[in-house]
């Protein structure tokens, strides 16, 4: 049987957990942070974990849970 590709994109976003929980980046980090305040800035530095509906697509494309 051939190997399985892994999807790049997802894997430089993703990260699957040893319980395959899949956990991701917050958005609003990149530009415009000025208009933000101090806390809202510090809660976008965690990860979060995704929904167990998108979930079975992030771990399709990430077969060996890179």
């Amino acid at each position: 049987m051939p190997k399985l590709k892994t999807n790049k994109a997802t894997k430089k976003r993703f990260k699957i957990t040893a319980t395959k929980k899949v956990l991701a980046s917050k958005t609003k980090r990149r530009h415009l942070l000025g208009d933000r305040n101090a806390s809202k800035k510090r809660r976008f530095r965690k990860k979060w974990v995704l929904e167990p509906t998108d979930r079975k697509a992030i771990i399709q494309s990430l077969p060996y849970g890179v």
